[in-house]
């Protein structure tokens, strides 16, 4: 059967080789990114059925009409995959002086999702790009009020989706399915080539667990788990994330910040 899939950040790296891979399987897939000559390039590369949706995942204004033209042409997503990602920028800050990578990270997707779950049924699939590289939360931090490095920044946000992915299943225990996946550690991608100046290692390892966690039938039943590519198997995330009181102040933090930025 034909899925409707939306995968963010799909011009290039995991995103883009992901949207290839379910694209020859016959699926329909919705590409994002942020520029727009680079989504004409991607729409090309992946072939299939494609449509484009062009976002700054940096502000919150453009997810929320991302998500609503989205709606506005359909009435029914099967799988989303958060994989729209920042480590390190050059402008580390938005325009309100939040940290980029929690609103890109971890802000912006749980917007998204939140705004597409009326396209979703309990068969749906919502798939975050979680990391190996996960820290405590520092809500102020998160708030804009405390300036972090880029690891550090990075890792607590991929740390918040992953606690929203648990929280959210909690909520809607009877669908969509949430589940969160570390897709594979210093795969080839532009965020590990400008981050850490190597190669990384190829990049079908990250796209294969992503077209697996969106359709295999081993995730079905998987809503509120953590999946570590790097072991192959589910486990638990960084200890904090099991902490509900540490999971509630990072969820309380979440909603403030989506409700203020523009």
């Amino acid at each position: 059967m034909t899925k409707t899939i939306l995968i963010t950040g799909s011009t290039d790296g995991i995103g883009l080789l992901t949207a290839q891979v379910l694209a020859a399987e016959g699926h329909r897939i919705l590409l994002h990114g942020r520029n727009a000559s680079k989504l004409q390039q991607a729409e090309k590369t992946v072939g299939g059925t494609t449509e484009t949706c062009l976002a700054d995942m940096s502000r919150i204004a453009d997810v929320t009409r991302l998500a609503d033209d989205i709606l506005a042409r359909h009435d029914h997503i099967d799988v989303l995959i958060n994989n729209a990602g920042v480590y390190k920028t050059a402008a580390p800050l938005t325009g309100q002086g939040l940290d980029v990578r929690f609103v890109v990270n971890t802000i912006a997707p749980y917007v998204l999702t939140r705004r597409l779950l009326p396209a979703m049924t309990a068969e749906s699939r919502v798939v975050n790009l979680s990391s190996a590289a996960q820290a405590p939360v520092d809500v102020a931090a998160m708030k804009g009020k405390k300036r972090l490095d880029d690891m550090d920044a990075y890792a607590q946000s991929k740390l918040g989706i992953t606690i929203w992915t648990r929280e959210l299943a909690r909520e809607l225990p009877d669908g969509p399915v949430f589940i969160a996946v570390n897709p594979g550690s210093l795969l080839a991608t532009k965020m590990v080539k400008e981050g850490f100046g190597m190669a990384g290692n190829d990049l079908g390892i990250g796209a294969d667990i992503l077209s697996r966690a969106a359709l295999a039938s081993e995730f079905a039943d998987a809503s509120g788990k953590y999946f570590d590519n790097d072991s192959g198997r589910f486990t638990n995330p960084e200890r904090s994330a099991l902490d509900q009181s540490h999971a509630l102040a990072v969820m309380t933090a979440i909603d403030e910040v989506a409700g203020q930025a523009d």
